[in-house]
């Protein structure tokens, strides 16, 4: 019989399991890291909170951006990839750690097309490309037209079933258990119905996704709820970068709509489809030089900034004009569908879009191999911070960045089991099981989509800050909506310690009071949580005039 959650029986985890790695997530970072720990001889255990296949990878629409040198193109090279990268990132990115990330890129694509990943080809046999805002060349590699990641999900799939990697489904992770000295030695998790397990393991991989949830429109799914951050930060782990919360420009509108919302993919752009207003005039004309290609916070603060002023009567869309793409159906599948349970018809009709929350370009600070500053805590794909994205995302990095890191993952953990580095696992504390502060939901995302979107002042900030304090009650974390909640207002307080900090507008922190960018400020926040549970900024504030 299942032990009701609010009997106080539940504090007590009724089940153990033991491995070498355990992987939390399964998307593109989590199943690459587990496929690879797997083959290197390590027991992997792979935990996900829905089903295996779930989560925001199979979301992805764009590509994977990258340089392949058997495609003979003589006008692109991973130098130019890591220049658009350092553009977008605004000054942010960690140039060594994104070459390095870069690099692997091909290779990585490599092995995920051995395992039976199939990407669009062109008639004379060689992948298919496209360009999407930022690049300079044509180098995103896709598959049915606008479906990449999920053929990339499904053949992850394919291979970890193949492989029989033991996959605990519909289970969510809470919090890390930690020896003595603070070294990392498992997970307590819930299964769907909050009974409580533990997981010994002496690596523990977050490839939890990002945090999308913090709004009330976004494209990620409704498991996006930032999990993964918040555990990191109890064990003790730093975050950097979690002001930056990059907004897809062009998703697609529906009156009303509240959580995940359909991509329409920046190719679209790329295939020569232009932003207008309601008045048939262009958004981004004279804004940037690469015009609807420029990058994504570009365009996102360019529309938000067009539905302001209201040209047309219209102050919560654009719209795309894709009539002259040819062949569009075909081209775009995905997108096309969405359109056509809207009644639109891209080929007539201008496609109706706004900025929604897309990706968390911040995360947990590690290495370009998955390392955290917490022994036995790593961490890979949108969760982690590598670098990479800086300020700004460039377009299709992501799904690059999970293959990359979570091969690599598995290599760091290998080594550092082989080299004697991490916990014994029976050493691993259990707490009585854990309360934490969350906010109303509801309260929450309306706040943050009202005051830390893409605009942002010292005001506003102040203002959600307030209301997340109203709204805050001390909860245990006995059911996946309670553990969920906590994490959203755990990397609520984060977001806005930061964002009230950093007087500037860089990437994709936009400060309506600071509009300009500011030297002073090209470095990263750096967050952990202080000894009574708050998120507060680690790195040191700059003194000036004093002698």
């Amino acid at each position: 019989m299942t032990t009701p959650v609010n009997d106080p029986r539940a504090k007590t985890p009724v089940w153990e399991a033991r491995a070498d790695l355990v992987v939390i997530g399964s998307g593109v970072a989590g199943l690459t890291a587990a496929l690879r720990a797997q083959a290197l001889g390590l027991h992997v255990l792979v935990v996900t909170k829905a089903a295996v296949e779930d989560g925001n990878t199979r979301w992805a629409q764009g590509g994977v951006a990258v340089v392949l040198e058997d495609q003979h193109d003589l006008e692109d090279s991973v130098a130019k990839h890591a220049e658009d990268t350092f553009t977008a990132g605004a000054g942010l990115v960690d140039e060594a750690a994104a070459r390095s990330i870069l690099d692997g890129g091909p290779a990585a694509v490599a092995r995920l097309r051995a395992d039976g990943a199939r990407f669009d080809s062109t008639g004379d046999g060689l992948l298919a490309r496209a360009r999407e805002g930022g690049h300079s060349a044509f180098r995103v590699i896709h598959a049915g037209g606008d479906a990449t990641g999920a053929e990339v999900e499904r053949a992850l799939v394919a291979q970890a079933g193949q492989a029989r990697v033991p996959v605990l489904e519909h289970h969510i992770a809470v919090d890390a258990l930690r020896t003595p000295d603070g070294r990392v030695a498992g997970v307590t998790v819930l299964d769907r119905n909050g009974v409580p397990g533990v997981v010994r393991a002496p690596a523990v991989l977050l490839a939890s996704g990002g945090i999308g949830q913090l709004y009330q429109a976004t494209s990620n799914p409704e498991i996006a709820t930032g999990d993964g951050l918040a555990l990191a930060l109890r064990a003790g782990a730093t975050v950097a970068d979690i002001e930056f919360v990059q907004f897809h420009p062009t998703v697609l509108y529906t009156p009303g709509a509240r959580g995940r919302c359909p991509l329409v993919t920046e190719a679209v752009r790329g295939e020569g489809a232009t932003l207008v207003d309601g008045a048939g005039a262009s958004v981004m004309a004279g804004v940037h030089p690469l015009g609807d290609l420029a990058p994504r916070d570009v365009v996102s603060a360019a529309i938000t900034r067009r539905m302001a002023l209201s040209p047309g009567g219209v102050d919560d869309h654009v719209f795309l004009d894709a009539t002259g793409i040819a062949g569009f159906a075909q081209r775009f599948p995905t997108v096309f569908a969405a359109c056509g349970a809207l009644g639109l018809d891209p080929a007539h009709d201008p496609i109706p879009v706004t900025p929604a929350a897309h990706f968390s370009c911040g995360g947990v600070v590690t290495t370009v191999d998955g390392r955290s500053s917490v022994p036995g805590l790593y961490a890979a794909g949108e969760v982690a911070r590598t670098g990479l994205h800086g300020a700004n995302r460039l377009a299709s990095n992501s799904l690059l960045e999970g293959l990359v890191v979570g091969q690599r993952v598995a290599e760091a953990v290998a080594a550092d089991l082989a080299a004697g580095l991490l916990a014994d696992p029976s050493r691993g504390r259990l707490s009585s099981w854990t309360v934490a502060p969350a906010a109303d939901r509801d309260a929450l995302q309306r706040v943050m989509s009202r005051y830390a979107a893409i605009g942002r002042d010292a005001d506003g900030l102040a203002a959600a800050g307030s209301v997340l304090d109203l709204s805050t009650q001390d909860s245990p974390l006995w059911t996946h909506a309670a553990v969920e909640d906590a994490a959203l207002t755990l990397a609520a307080q984060a977001l806005l310690a930061a964002a009230v900090r950093r007087t500037e507008s860089r990437g994709c922190h936009v400060r309506t009071d600071f509009p300009a960018l500011d030297d002073n400020w090209r470095r990263s926040q750096l967050i952990r949580l202080s000894p009574s549970g708050q998120p507060v900024l680690a790195d040191p504030i700059p003194l000036e005039g004093v002698a």
